[in-house]
């Protein structure tokens, strides 16, 4: 049970005295969660079960071994073939607010320690969005594990194509689906798993390609967002873009709560590569 922050404050304490990352209200039904409950219960609430979003490093701390995570093509640019007005200046303060240096992280890493590439997306950087860096990287995640004889897991989350690159992002998604035919043709195994929201070129793309694909629970998912939709004149069914009916109607092969996600990519990624 979370705790709830006392009215009675001890003597000489007031609320501006309290950090203001100590508590954290749920996206979903505003309930205040303890921060260092929040990370012991995965980013979870513990009232209402809603997964909140999670940065890359969040993830690869409940997820990978400790101190697995080796990072690869970490000095591949950032692309602005436009010269789009304020990229630049865009992309800066996306690296200064999460640590990245684009919207993927790529490399290698082990689970219980059984090695294996791995891809995670960050939607706080650029709405997650796949400009030519992120594909590229992808793609070298996808064709470095062919050599290496690795299976490769990739946790998707994405906005879609990155508007700022134009026809150049659009194209990352033959470049990253033919990297994943790859995979396939080298009889490597490989999972996606679909967060919190996995979106447009992404969706149409690598993220769809899986041999098994996993989603979040409460995830929201499609190609065209329920507001783009909208604009067409046409009115979405509820629910119609989340894991859970995209699960009832076979477009994903397992829907799992977070806390059962490290366990169940041990039990693929050990039978795939016993």
């Amino acid at each position: 049970m979370a705790q709830q922050p006392s009215d009675n404050l001890p003597s000489g304490i007031t609320a501006d005295d309290i950090p203001p990352d100590l508590w954290q209200a749920c996206p979903q039904c505003s309930h205040l969660i303890y921060a260092p409950e929040l990370a012991v219960e995965l980013w979870v609430c513990s009232k209402c079960g809603h997964h909140m979003r999670l940065t890359v490093w969040q993830r690869l701390q409940i997820t990978v071994d400790a101190d697995s995570f080796e990072e690869w093509d970490h000095e591949l640019p950032l692309n602005d073939p436009l010269s789009f007005p304020e990229y630049l200046q865009k992309a800066e303060q996306a690296r200064e607010k999460t640590g990245m240096t684009e919207a993927v992280l790529t490399g290698r890493a082990k689970l219980e320690g059984i090695p294996f590439g791995i891809g995670l997306m960050d939607l706080s950087f650029i709405g997650g969005s796949m400009g030519w860096t992120v594909g590229e990287r992808v793609a070298r995640l996808m064709e470095r594990a062919v050599k290496l004889r690795l299976p490769v897991v990739m946790f998707c989350a994405s906005g879609g194509a990155r508007m700022q690159e134009s026809l150049i992002a659009l194209m990352q998604m033959p470049k990253t689906s033919g990297a994943a035919g790859k995979l396939a043709q080298a009889g490597l195994p490989y999972i996606t798993v679909l967060t919190d929201p996995t979106y447009g070129g992404v969706t149409a793309s690598f993220a769809f390609l899986g041999d098994i694909i996993i989603a979040e629970a409460g995830a929201a998912m499609g190609f065209a967002g329920p507001r783009v939709v909208e604009l067409t004149g046409l009115k979405m069914p509820a629910g119609v873009q989340t894991a859970e009916f995209q699960h009832e109607h076979g477009m994903i092969d397992m829907l799992l709560k977070r806390s059962q996600i490290r366990s169940e990519l041990h039990s693929i990624l050990r039978w795939c590569t016993a």
